[in-house]
């Protein structure tokens, strides 16, 4: 997975197009998921899944189906500079080790302010559990957690008259 990962980096090499992650499926399907700032389109996923086509045919790289995406409204934090950049985002993270016997938490990412610059940390801003309550925050660092991910309020509902 590490050829494919570093072939698909350099394909992407002078796009404003990010590598989030490639999954490799059952039945030889290879999954990539690409983000950019504003989204991706079509038109992008079309390019980047023609020239990657090309390099992993020449590159020998075995594979059945290709398909490349975006990674959605809940895109998958991977990277710390995910964490950096989307700071005062909600999200949903699961730690490695519980806090008051809890490892999944979600509220508004924050970056904390620390001196520290060898271990950056984050703050999470839990939601209230009752509407007067106070906003508990926890505090982590990027190698506290399991898995994350964007968790955005979704209100189909619309524009009340």
């Amino acid at each position: 997975m590490a050829d494919i990962f570093a072939l698909t980096q350099d394909v992407l090499e002078g796009t404003d197009l990010e590598l989030v992650d490639i999954e490799r499926m059952p039945l030889g399907l290879l999954r990539v998921t690409l983000d950019r700032p504003g989204g991706v389109r079509i038109e992008d996923c079309e390019q980047v899944s023609k020239q990657l086509s090309r390099v992993f045919e020449v590159e020998g790289i075995d594979y059945q189906r290709l398909e490349v995406g975006s990674p959605g409204i809940d895109r998958p934090l991977k990277k710390e500079a995910d964490f950096v950049r989307f700071a005062g985002e909600r999200v949903e993270i699961r730690l490695r080790e519980p806090r008051d016997n809890r490892k999944v938490f979600a509220g508004t990412l924050q970056l904390a302010e620390t001196t520290n610059t060898e271990r950056r940390v984050f703050g999470l801003v839990l939601d209230p559990v009752a509407k007067n309550s106070k906003a508990e925050v926890i505090s982590f660092a990027f190698d506290d957690i399991d898995r994350a991910k964007l968790d955005p309020v979704l209100d189909f509902k619309g524009k009340k008259r």
